[in-house]
């Protein structure tokens, strides 16, 4: 098991970036949140198996109305939880 913390970069506020993650995570079984943030980025940890992260990634950006310019990806300590959320 892994724990990444991923900012997505590009057009991805406002398009339903957070709610495909959620429910592409909750299909994978994988773990952790999904924010917004201030510059218009969107940061996302996540936890799982990481070919399942990698399927993660790959699937949220096949949709017509998301754009990612640039991810940038750093492996994180596992911590206890469940569920995939948006804060």
């Amino acid at each position: 098991m892994v724990r990444y913390n991923i900012i997505f970069k590009g057009r991805v506020q406002g398009v339903g970036f957070r709610y495909r993650a959620t429910m592409i995570a909750d299909k994978l079984g994988l773990t952790g949140n999904i924010t917004n943030l201030y510059n218009g980025d969107v940061e996302c940890n996540i936890q799982g198996d990481k070919e399942k992260i990698n399927t993660f990634i790959e699937k949220l950006g096949n949709s017509r109305f998301i754009y990612i310019d640039e991810i940038i990806k750093k492996e994180i300590r596992p911590i206890e939880e469940s569920g995939f959320y948006v804060k």
